[in-house]
């Protein structure tokens, strides 16, 4: 459930910093976790939305920020996009419950990303539908910035990739 994962959420992120030194590593690290969740997660989101296939990389990025966010973190994202092209979109969150028992980052803590968990879980499901993209946070409340943003920069499709490789 949504409370028990935001309550255990610190805790797995305090454990982290003690495993690893480089706050690099530790973002590599949730990173990871992340998208291996996304992975699996993604068939979960499907059949209970019952959505329809996107036919835009806009419409992909408002099912993440109305739908996903909503019926996983309880929260909506405001979705706006950054260029012309139309494959770079950032998801505005005004309220991050996954920060809700945090105050602040310990300055040794720096560049920690404390919510990289959501951009492997974010990537891993686009993969899974086979959207190749790069997720990554951009603001962050908890390093000082207004909002919490994360970025999302969709390349081509997976498939495509892999037969160009062939």
């Amino acid at each position: 459930s949504r409370e028990l994962f935001v309550l255990t959420y610190g805790a797995l992120v305090a454990q982290l910093c003690k495993d690893y030194e480089k706050d690099e590593d530790v973002n590599i690290c949730l990173d990871r976790m992340g998208y291996g969740i996304g992975i699996r997660l993604i068939d979960d989101f499907l059949a209970r939305s019952a959505v329809k296939k996107c036919r835009s990389y806009s419409e992909t990025a408002d099912m993440i920020a109305q739908v996903a966010f909503k019926m996983y973190l309880g929260v909506t994202a405001s979705v706006s996009c950054s260029n012309a092209a139309g494959n770079e979109f950032s998801l505005i969150l005004d309220k991050n419950p996954l920060v809700d028992f945090v105050e602040e980052l310990p300055a040794e803590r720096a560049s920690l990303c404390y919510c990289n968990l959501l951009c492997g879980v974010i990537r891993g499901a686009l993969e899974m539908v086979h959207l190749a993209a790069e997720v990554t946070f951009l603001q962050d409340r908890l390093k000082g910035d207004a909002v919490t943003e994360i970025g999302i920069t969709f390349s081509r499709k997976a498939e495509d990739r892999k037969h160009k490789r062939n």
